[in-house]
């Protein structure tokens, strides 16, 4: 019970968060708001986003079981998302002249912490996944929405990196893929991600996540959005902000 108690906190905290980035863009990219207390944007986001990646996999050592083909398989995709995430994007984008607010670094590195417990102790050790599970519909369907997902979040960040390479840098108009859509089709990437990631575990903490990931995402999409239609007159009107014809 103490457990479900703290996992609707965190849901709560989640609601918050919602509300509060709404009217207050998250301190990340076009957004950053600069302070003397600064570490480098790529350590930054290396410290912040390692702690999913090593400590699922610690948790998969200390209580998961190598046998259990969802134990190894829901580790597997967790880390292979935060490998990328953590290591490959960080030190593939241009961002190593720039600076992260130290209080940026400790929140995003103190959600990943709160979320890997109670991602990890659902998994490893509420519940007893049997290898069936993974022939079921949720699984067989949550993992294709799953990789769908990771393939229009990664796309989406090449798309933008090179972009900024070719612009040294700065600012300008992502076209292609489904840029034509959207302007941040790697959140709506990560939506889809966590969406099949709830559907493969079936679990309230899964879905925790992914409402977090809405939480957290939907309102960075917003303002991303509405800083390209402010700085770029020519900005296409028909482009949403994340979700196609949607917002």
């Amino acid at each position: 019970m103490v457990y479900y108690f703290f996992l609707g906190c965190w849901a709560l905290l989640g609601l918050m968060a919602f509300f509060y980035l709404i009217r207050q863009p998250a301190p990340y990219g076009k957004h950053i708001k600069y302070s003397k207390y600064s570490v480098g944007a790529r350590t930054g986001w290396i410290v912040m986003e390692s702690p999913a990646f090593y400590l699922m996999i610690i948790f998969f050592l200390l209580y998961g079981d190598s046998t259990n083909l969802i134990h190894v398989v829901l580790t597997f995709l967790y880390c292979l998302h935060y490998f990328n995430r953590s290591f490959v994007w960080p030190l593939r984008a241009q961002n190593n002249s720039k600076k992260m607010p130290v209080n940026v670094m400790a929140s995003a590195f103190s959600f990943n912490l709160i979320n890997v417990f109670f991602q990890g102790t659902w998994i490893f050790v509420l519940v007893d996944y049997s290898n069936e599970w993974i022939l079921s519909f949720y699984f067989a369907f949550g993992i294709i929405i799953f990789f769908i997902g990771m393939a229009v979040n990664v796309i989406a960040d090449e798309i933008m990196i090179s972009l900024k390479k070719k612009n040294n840098g700065q600012y300008s108009i992502p076209n292609g893929f489904l840029y034509s859509k959207v302007s941040c089709p790697n959140y709506l990437g990560e939506f889809l991600e966590w969406f099949g990631w709830a559907l493969m575990t079936m679990n309230l903490a899964g879905f925790v996540f992914f409402f977090w990931t809405l939480a957290n995402l939907l309102p960075r999409a917003i303002s991303n959005h509405k800083w390209l239609q402010t700085n770029f007159e020519e900005y296409p009107k028909e482009r949403k902000a994340v979700i196609p014809g949607i917002i």
